[in-house]
């Protein structure tokens, strides 16, 4: 496995990196893999090493990528970070990597699948998004009130939510340091709030614009959905919403829907329910990129 870290973008108080996974094979399709992490915690070595293999043998190229993580940083600018990790691939990448810059897809993991999904609205689209468990609305309930799953874990108080908050810009959050911040933000309903900044019931239009669900037009890029019935972070119904809006405004689309699947599915890598839905996602990808 051959893999390079770059430095995709850069500023006076941050920097952005990646890594690229060659494939063996020359002017392959590219896939930009976002992590999950609900925008707080996680990053580019998120992605496991059997998805790495099974995409590198099956002759694409992967760009696994950092972003900048909320709440330190808003969702506006989130949003600017995966326009120009796109960018980069598009314009920069091709001088240093073996890849056509045509034939790039986007696939994400939950909070990644979301980020994911909201590629199909920039003015630069990937050519295919796939989106394992993630959401393509966040004005609706289950994303602005409590969650029903977490609060029934230990109540996280806001006090140390506050103190795992960094003074620093970060984009690298291991989810030991993280993952207080979101049960609390879930817990309490305020995890929306935490990522934009917005108040989710006053100004509903604002966040909308980055909902994908609101935001499918023509020129939409062929979408795959992959979720559970049994997740309990991200409602099943999403999924099904999204898929159905895909469907009604003629985007190349498809749900495959995991029975019994919880959050995270893909983790139980060798189960042949997980197997048969990776064969898909690369058919899909033969199907849009090759």
């Amino acid at each position: 496995m051959s893999k390079t870290t770059i430095i995709y973008k850069q500023e006076e108080n941050f920097e952005l990196k990646a890594d690229f996974y060659s494939a063996s094979k020359d002017a392959s399709p590219l896939i930009v893999f976002i992590h999950g992490g609900g925008l707080i915690w996680g990053s580019r070595e998120d992605m496991k090493s059997e998805q790495i293999e099974f995409f590198l043998h099956a002759g694409f190229n992967i760009f696994s990528i950092d972003y900048r993580l909320a709440p330190e940083t808003k969702l506006p600018a989130i949003k600017k970070d995966i326009e120009d990790a796109l960018s980069w691939v598009e314009k920069e990448g091709v001088k240093q990597f073996d890849y056509d810059p045509e034939k790039i897809a986007v696939i994400g993991s939950s909070a990644g699948g979301y980020l994911a999904l909201l590629t199909g609205t920039f003015t630069n689209k990937p050519k295919a998004i796939v989106s394992f468990y993630g959401y393509g609305d966040i004005t609706g309930d289950w994303a602005i009130k409590p969650s029903p799953h977490y609060s029934n874990m230990t109540n996280v108080p806001r006090e140390l939510a506050k103190m795992l908050v960094s003074k620093d810009i970060i984009s690298v959050g291991p989810i030991e340091k993280r993952y207080a911040i979101y049960m609390h933000a879930r817990q309490h309903g305020v995890w929306i709030e935490e990522l934009t900044g917005l108040i989710p019931v006053l100004e509903k239009e604002e966040l909308s614009k980055y909902s994908p669900l609101f935001n499918i037009h023509p020129d939409f890029p062929p979408t795959l959905l992959l979720h559970g019935t049994e997740d309990e972070d991200v409602p099943y119904e999403r999924a099904v919403l999204l898929a159905e809006n895909l469907k009604e405004n003629g985007i190349p689309s498809k749900l495959i829907t995991i029975p019994e699947g919880k959050h995270q599915f893909d983790n139980d890598w060798e189960t042949p329910i997980v197997q048969d839905a990776f064969k898909e996602v690369l058919s899909f990808l033969d199907d849009h990129l090759k």
